[in-house]
């Protein structure tokens, strides 16, 4: 097993006023030719929005666009017909594909947005654009990972063009996990989006971010009130 850790405090991005936002990965004036992507993974922002601004219509293609919110509602609108508010609790997916404008806005006037936008570049180039949003809260799972993404359409959470999986954890109590790869190759960018996490020795804190690879499973400790987000893609990027 070979894997790199990230702590919170390298990750690029900047304060607007209405947006504060961090970026794992070389994104708008962040730069870092070291921090580019990770296989199919291409972005990783973590985004907090101030009450009634956000990001106005804007285009996309060739991109798979996975919207987790942590906190508030994001309204969402699309050049294909779409328009919806994604809560907490909630997962939104959209298959850019051949072109697709949309818009991304706090949807409450007196709170805090805060959400996860995540890219995975897809192995299908110029599809259909598609949107997808589903409730999670039915399938989440206490003190254990639960999937919230696949490539399969039938499979547990939204689905894109891409063999990648998104796990996410909320934990109340101390617990040791094992997280098995589900396709042989592909590696995993684990963040403790809240708590603290033990792995191989290593203390990770809020938002410190591990880069497994070239494993089939790997172990790591969860402190209780930790939550997680795992994300498994291919790496021949």
């Amino acid at each position: 097993m070979d894997y790199q850790i990230f702590k919170s405090d390298s990750r690029g991005g900047a304060n607007h006023g209405w947006l504060n936002t961090r970026h794992s990965y070389s994104f708008a004036n962040y730069y870092d030719p070291n921090r580019i992507h990770f296989g199919a993974l291409r972005v990783v922002n973590d985004d907090i929005i101030t009450g009634g601004m956000g990001f106005g219509k804007h285009p996309h293609d060739n991109m798979e666009i996975i919207t987790i919110p942590m906190k508030g509602g994001i309204s969402h609108q699309d050049s294909i017909g779409n328009g919806s508010i994604i809560e907490s609790g909630d997962v939104q997916m959209m298959s850019a594909g051949t072109g697709v404008f949309h818009s991304e806005m706090n949807a409450y006037e007196n709170q805090e947005g805060h959400f996860f936008q995540i890219w995975i570049i897809p192995n299908k180039q110029n599809v259909e654009p598609r949107y997808q949003q589903i409730s999670v809260r039915e399938v989440a799972k206490e003190n254990e990972l639960y999937q919230v993404l696949s490539p399969n359409p039938d499979d547990q959470g939204v689905w894109v063009y891409q063999d990648a999986w998104i796990f996410l954890g909320n934990y109340t109590e101390d617990k040791e996990e094992t997280y098995k790869v589900q396709k042989e190759g592909n590696g995993v960018f684990f963040m403790v989006v809240e708590g603290e996490v033990e792995f191989e020795g290593n203390k990770l804190d809020r938002r410190d971010v591990i880069e497994i690879t070239n494993t089939n499973e790997f172990s790591f400790k969860v402190s209780k009130n930790s939550r997680l987000m795992l994300i498994e893609v291919p790496m021949n990027f």
